[in-house]
C-alpha cells in the first residue's frame, strides 16, 4: 500500500472504544521513539487495511499491529509486540509470549466481548487533536 509510511508500524484499533482510545493514548504518550501511527478500524484506510493483508473485518474487533511490507499481529501477540516495541520496563510483558496464544487469546476475547460494557463506547471515532494528527493516518 503506496499511503503507508514504509518506517513506521501501524496499529489498528476500535476508534468508539473507551479502553482501546486509552490504549492508543498511553502508547502515543510512551513511544518515545516515534514507531508506531494510528488509524481507527472503523475507517475507510482501516478497512483497507484488513483487506489489503487478508483479514476479515468480522473477525477483528480488537487491535491489529502491522508493518507495512513485514508482518502483521492482531489480539495478545499485538499487545505484546506493541509493548516489546515501546522497550524499557515494558519489555517485562514479553514474558506473557511464554503462555501458549491458544490460552492468552481467549482472555484477550473475553475483555474484548466485554470493552464496550466495561469502559464505554464513543458516538465517534477519535479526533485527534492538532498536535497529535501527524501520528494518526
Amino acid at each position: 500500500m503506496e499511503v503507508l509510511p514504509k518506517d513506521k508500524k501501524i496499529i489498528l484499533f476500535d476508534g468508539v472504544c473507551n479502553l482501546c482510545n486509552s490504549m492508543v493514548q498511553f502508547v502515543i504518550k510512551n513511544d518515545q521513539k516515534d514507531i508506531f501511527r494510528y488509524v481507527a478500524l472503523q475507517s475507510d484506510l482501516g478497512q483497507e487495511i484488513l483487506k489489503h493483508i487478508g483479514i476479515d473485518q468480522r473477525n477483528i474487533d480488537s487491535i491489529v499491529l502491522y508493518q507495512p511490507g513485514i508482518a502483521y499481529y492482531y489480539k495478545s501477540t499485538a499487545a505484546i509486540e506493541i509493548a516489546r516495541q515501546l522497550g524499557g520496563a515494558f519489555n517485562l510483558l514479553t514474558l506473557f509470549r511464554v503462555i501458549p496464544v491458544f490460552l492468552r487469546n481467549p482472555i484477550y476475547d473475553y475483555i474484548a466481548r466485554n470493552r464496550y460494557k466495561w469502559y464505554g463506547k464513543k458516538d465517534n471515532c477519535i479526533i485527534p487533536t492538532p498536535e497529535l494528527q501527524s501520528k494518526f493516518l
